[in-house]
């Protein structure tokens, strides 16, 4: 079996808050392997976000341990977290955030430029990712000139600009109407597949989180795997 692209280990995360200190996250303990595709689900506040968050590096968690392809990430200072993020992880969000003045080509183009590509080969890439994300007609277009469903799926082709090993998704269908929804996801799941990326998505969709691999329901701020029916072929 391969070596986990995200290990988590004892995982602890408390908000204070005016009625008290808050616990999000219990001692919670994940692995996700290269190719595999790992649900989270939960009722809003129950601490997806947080989990994420912490796994990506974005936040500091107040106890345990991260590890990302073999690196131990959890003492790391913010100037070496922002090196690893933009190295080995893309994240979606339930809104794009998008740059409006950029065509989507440049849009998937940029982080890899930051990253240190040269414009000509960024923009091959982000060319690529795009055609596979069925957006060939629409590279040149703002976003302001496409549909909820292809902004999101620019932000999918962004998230992969960089070829991580770990995307970290937070309800990335979650302003979709249900078709659009069904079909943004299956091009996510198809793209991760293919390039072996190790995906685990915040969602409130059950019926998308059928198609996981696995399945964990955040509750009480632990993880409990939940076993769901396999999607119709």
């Amino acid at each position: 079996m391969s070596e986990p692209v995200l290990s988590v280990r004892g995982l602890e995360r408390t908000y204070v808050t005016d009625a008290g200190p808050l616990p999000v996250l219990r001692g919670i303990d994940l692995d996700v392997r290269p190719g595999e595709i790992v649900g989270l689900i939960g009722p809003s506040g129950s601490g997806k976000s947080s989990l994420l968050h912490a796994a990506g590096l974005l936040e500091h968690p107040d106890g345990g341990r991260i590890t990302i392809e073999g690196r131990d990430c959890s003492d790391l200072g913010d100037r070496a977290r922002t090196r690893v993020r933009l190295a080995a992880i893309g994240f979606v969000y339930q809104f794009h955030h998008l740059l409006p003045e950029f065509s989507a080509l440049d849009n998937v183009a940029l982080p890899q430029m930051i990253a240190g590509a040269g414009r000509a080969e960024a923009r091959a890439r982000a060319t690529v990712l795009l055609s596979d994300l069925g957006l060939a007609e629409r590279v040149n277009h703002q976003p302001g000139q496409l549909s909820g469903g292809e902004q999101q799926r620019v932000a999918v082709a962004r998230a992969l600009a960089n070829a991580p090993r770990l995307l970290l998704a937070d309800e990335p269908t979650g302003n979709l109407d249900p078709h659009t929804s069904a079909a943004v996801f299956e091009a996510f799941y198809n793209l991760a597949r293919t390039q072996g990326v190790a995906a685990v998505v915040a969602t409130h969709n059950l019926e998308l989180a059928r198609h996981m691999d696995r399945v964990f329901a955040l509750k009480d701020g632990r993880l409990e795997e939940h076993v769901m029916e396999p999607a119709p072929l």
